[in-house]
């Protein structure tokens, strides 16, 4: 594989869509001091999958964005892309399909990045296995930039070692490596917590073990339980049937009884009935009766009121009587007259 195109977008210094041909042979970049040669490194490696943002100079992983000028206002997002040709079927499984192969990493102000292979959402472990396998990335010796010589002759063993390996184009397998490791330290810890699992449920087998004799002997006796439920229904069901017979003659003499109350009920509708018509000529005459009697109260109440207004007439006139006679003798007393018969007096007064 071989990068033939590098292409920029809002990264750092280069804030217009900029891109740089790689074309075969030596490719060389030219100007003066601050005009963005070192941004050109610094794409290839963010694009490889670089994480520090130390690496990239600055203070935030943010800082790779333009944040503009006097006369250019800040972007929001940067995108770098690397164009490697694949026509030898060099890239890992996932990616040979293809001939040329466009990475992409772009990255949101205060998003984070993301990385696709022609147009495909991939992961930094994917890209990073990928320039591996090609003998190079982010952090390769291939990458040489300022103090990275003295850098490699004053290195440990270990970083020699590093160059070697990219040399060699194994990278990638020792990054594999290295993984596996992690897969294989971490397969370790799950067998020894499987142990103890297995510990675990070895106790818990044994106890389950104990409660299935126990819910075994449960059964057993909820068994008896339920034929001696069975039974004890069966005796009352059968006291039950000869209660219902006992009420069900109960019941058919009770209905005998009611007939006869119902005749019998019947017979005395009827004589109430002819009781009824017979009663109706004795309430006229009764009516009659007592029509005549309210008459006659009503003349003895007219009598017993003439007798008082007579007996008060026949008071006021023995009141006049007595007045008269006292009249008489006190005329008498005064000068002598003729006698009067106090008969004709008295007939007198009365008319």
């Amino acid at each position: 594989m071989q990068i033939t195109r590098l292409r920029l977008l809002g990264f750092k210094s280069f804030v217009e869509p900029t891109e740089l041909l790689v074309e075969p042979g030596l490719t060389g970049v030219v100007g003066p001091n601050g005009c963005g040669k070192s941004n050109l490194l610094e794409a290839l490696r963010w694009a490889m999958g670089e994480t520090s943002y130390k690496s990239m100079r600055g203070a935030a992983m943010d800082d790779v964005i333009f944040a503009g000028a006097q006369d250019r206002p800040g972007r929001n997002s940067a995108e770098v892309t690397l164009f490697i040709d694949n026509s030898a079927r060099k890239a890992p499984a996932e990616f040979n399909d293809d001939d040329v192969l466009e990475v992409t990493r772009r990255i949101e102000r205060e998003a984070g990045s993301a990385y696709k292979v022609n147009g495909r959402d991939v992961r930094a472990r994917d890209i990073r296995l990928l320039f591996e396998d090609a003998a190079t990335g982010a952090r390769s010796p291939a990458l040489v930039q300022q103090g990275r010589i003295g850098e490699i002759v004053n290195s440990a063993p270990q970083e020699r070692r590093r160059v070697l390996e990219d040399a060699a184009g194994i990278a990638g397998l020792h990054s594999r490596r290295h993984e596996a490791e992690l897969r294989l330290k971490a397969t370790e810890s799950n067998l020894a917590r499987l142990a103890d699992l297995i510990g675990q449920i070895t106790s818990q087998l044994q106890a389950m073990r104990r409660q299935a004799r126990q819910a075994q002997r449960y059964r057993e006796i909820s068994n008896k339980i339920h034929e001696m439920e069975a039974l004890q229904y069966h005796l009352q069901w059968t006291a039950a049937c000869a209660h219902v017979e006992q009420d069900e003659t109960a019941f058919q003499e009770a209905l005998a009884a009611v007939a006869q109350q119902t005749k019998a009920e019947g017979e005395a509708l009827r004589q109430q009935a002819e009781s009824a018509e017979k009663l109706q000529p004795l309430r006229d005459e009764e009516a009659q009766r007592a029509a005549v009697l309210h008459r006659l109260s009503v003349e003895r109440d007219a009598l017993e009121r003439e007798e008082a207004r007579a007996k008060a007439r026949q008071a006021e006139l023995e009141t006049r009587l007595a007045q008269a006679s006292r009249d008489l003798a006190r005329e008498r007393s005064i000068s002598p007259r003729p006698t009067i018969c106090c008969a004709g007096l008295a007939r007198k007064a009365a008319a």
